[in-house]
C-alpha cells in the first residue's frame, strides 16, 4: 500500500523524467539548426591582424565571418583571429616576438611592413612542393616579389596595379590623341607612331599644360606664374615610388653595420632630375609643391580637382576618384611608359599574409593561409578594394569598380590587369637599416624637389647618397 508520499515522489520522477527527455530533445533540434564548432582535438591557430589593414569596424566583421566559415568548413584547426588598433598593433606585434610566443599568421601587411621584421617568416617552399598548390596561377613576376635569398615569404593576395590615368576631355580640348592602353602599343603623335616612353610622356605633359590665357608651356607667351592646369602629375608617390619607374633598384650594399653604402643608381638620379626639370626648367609640366597644395589644386589631388591631365598612380588611387562619381567628367587607364632602357618598369603596392617562423603548428598555419589566399579571397578583397593577383578572377574587382565608374571602358581596366605583369623588384618598400630616418632623409630630398628652384643637383644627390650611408650604419 502506497503512502501519499510515495505517490507524491513517483509523480515528480515522472515530470523530471519527461522534462530531461524535452531538454534533450530541444537541444537536439537545435544543434541540427546551429552548427557547433568544437574546440576538441583542433589544432589552434592564431590568426593577427591591424599592422596595417583590416582593423576598421567593418572589416573586423568581415575577418570574423571569415574565421567562422574556415573553422565550419573543417574539423581540425580552430582558427582564431586577434585584431589590434594600428595605433599599438606594431608595439604589440614586437612584443609577441620578443617573448616568442608571437601569432601562427599575420597580415595582411604590406612588404614594407614584413620585411620590417627581418628572418621572422616561415620559408614557405617546401609547403608549396608538399601541397601541390599551384603557383601557375600568379604572374611569374609577382611571385619572385616574394622571394628572398632564402626562398618564399609569402603568396600573392591583395594588390594595386600602376597605371597611367588621364582625361580624355583634356586630350581633346588640345588635339592629342589618347594613350595605348596595351603593353608594347605605340603613341600617335604629330601623325606618326612613337614610343611610348617617358620622353614622349613630357612632350605631351608640356601640351596639355595650360596658364591663364589658355596657352600651353610649349610656346613663347607661356605664364608660368599663372598655370592652371598641368599635363603630369605623380599621384601619391613617394620620390622612391617615382624613382622605380625608371627601373627598380637595390638602394644599399653590404650585410652588416659598418659595411652598408648607400647604392642609388643614376637613372634614379636621372628620374629626380627629370622631376625637378619639369617642374622648374624652362617648359614645364608638373606643378611645384605649393602650387599642389593649393585649394584650386585640390590640396594635393591635382587629377580628382580636374588640374592635371595624366597621373600616374596604382589602383588604390580608385577610392579618391570622388569628383568622378555621378558627374559628367571621366577618366580612363593607359599603360606605363617605357624607360630609357627600352623597357616598362612598374609599381605594384600590396599587402598579404605571413607565416611567422616561431610557429609549433607551421602545416597547419599554411592550411590556413591558403584557405585566406583563395576560398576566404572572396570576402576579403572587396574589403580592402584590392584587385586579386590571380590575373582571371579580376572580373569581379572590375564589377565592384564599374559601379563606381560606368564610363570607364573594358580596355581601361583591362590596363591594371596587364599591370600585374610589372611589378617593382626589388620592391620600392624594400628592406632598409635605419628605415624610419632613412625614409625621412629621401622624403626631405624630395620636398626639395617640389620646392627648391634654384639648387645644385649634382651636390644634393651626393649629399643625399652621404647622408643614407651615415644613416643605414647607426
Amino acid at each position: 500500500m502506497h503512502s501519499k508520499y510515495a505517490d507524491g515522489l513517483e509523480i515528480l520522477t515522472a515530470v523530471v523524467i519527461l522534462f530531461v527527455l524535452y531538454m534533450a530533445i530541444t537541444l537536439a533540434a537545435l544543434q541540427e539548426e546551429t552548427p557547433t564548432i568544437p574546440g576538441e582535438n583542433r589544432v589552434p591557430i592564431h590568426w593577427f591582424v591591424g599592422l596595417e589593414r583590416g582593423s576598421n569596424f567593418d572589416q573586423i566583421e568581415l575577418l570574423e565571418e571569415v574565421v567562422t566559415d574556415f573553422n565550419l568548413a573543417q574539423d581540425a584547426i580552430k582558427l582564431t583571429l586577434k585584431v589590434a588598433s594600428i595605433e599599438g598593433a606594431y608595439d604589440m606585434f614586437a612584443t609577441q616576438l620578443a617573448s616568442g610566443e608571437g601569432p601562427d599568421i599575420v597580415g595582411p601587411m604590406s612588404w614594407g611592413t614584413a620585411v620590417g621584421f627581418p628572418h621572422q617568416w616561415l620559408i614557405l617552399d617546401p609547403y608549396i612542393t608538399a601541397s601541390g598548390f599551384d603557383t601557375a596561377v600568379y604572374p611569374p613576376a609577382l611571385l619572385e616579389h616574394y622571394h628572398t635569398d632564402e626562398g618564399a615569404i609569402s603568396l600573392p593576395f591583395a594588390v594595386y596595379p600602376s597605371a597611367i590615368y588621364y582625361a580624355p576631355a583634356l586630350f581633346d580640348e588640345v588635339g592629342l590623341a589618347y594613350p595605348p592602353q596595351v603593353y608594347g602599343e605605340k603613341y600617335l603623335l604629330d601623325g606618326r607612331l612613337v614610343e611610348w616612353n617617358w620622353d614622349t610622356v613630357s612632350e605631351v605633359a608640356r601640351r596639355l599644360t595650360l596658364d591663364v590665357n589658355n596657352i600651353s608651356s610649349t610656346q613663347p607667351a607661356f605664364d608660368r606664374t599663372n598655370i592652371v592646369q598641368v599635363g603630369f602629375h605623380p599621384q601619391g608617390q613617394s620620390v622612391v615610388d617615382l624613382a622605380t619607374f625608371f627601373g627598380a633598384a637595390r638602394m644599399y650594399t653590404g650585410d652588416h653595420q659598418d659595411d652598408y653604402v648607400s647604392t642609388l643608381p643614376d637613372h634614379w638620379k636621372a628620374a629626380w632630375h627629370w622631376r625637378h626639370e619639369g617642374i622648374w626648367g624652362a617648359r614645364p609640366f608638373m606643378a611645384s609643391g605649393r602650387l599642389a597644395n593649393t585649394p584650386e589644386f585640390g590640396n594635393g589631388h591635382l587629377f580628382n580637382a580636374g588640374k592635371a591631365a595624366i597621373a600616374l598612380g596604382q589602383s588604390a588611387y580608385l577610392c579618391c576618384l570622388t569628383q568622378f562619381q555621378d558627374s559628367d567628367r571621366e577618366f580612363q587607364l593607359a599603360i606605363l611608359p617605357m624607360s630609357a632602357d627600352g623597357a616598362v618598369h612598374g609599381r605594384i603596392a600590396e599587402s598579404s599574409f605571413y607565416i611567422w617562423q616561431g610557429t609549433v603548428q607551421p602545416q597547419e598555419a599554411f592550411t590556413v593561409l591558403i584557405y585566406l589566399l583563395t576560398t576566404g579571397s572572396d570576402k576579403l578583397l572587396p574589403a580592402y578594394a584590392a584587385m586579386p593577383a590571380i590575373p582571371i578572377q579580376a572580373a569581379g574587382f572590375i564589377a565592384q569598380q564599374s559601379q563606381l565608374y560606368p564610363t570607364v571602358t573594358a580596355a581601361s581596366w583591362q590596363v591594371l590587369v596587364q599591370g600585374l605583369a610589372y611589378p617593382d623588384i626589388p620592391s620600392a618598400d624594400q628592406y632598409l637599416p635605419n628605415r624610419n630616418e632613412a625614409l625621412y632623409r629621401l622624403q626631405r630630398f624630395g620636398d626639395l624637389l617640389m620646392t627648391a628652384e634654384e639648387w645644385d643637383f649634382e651636390a644634393e644627390f651626393q649629399t643625399l647618397q652621404d647622408d643614407l650611408t651615415l644613416i643605414y650604419n647607426k
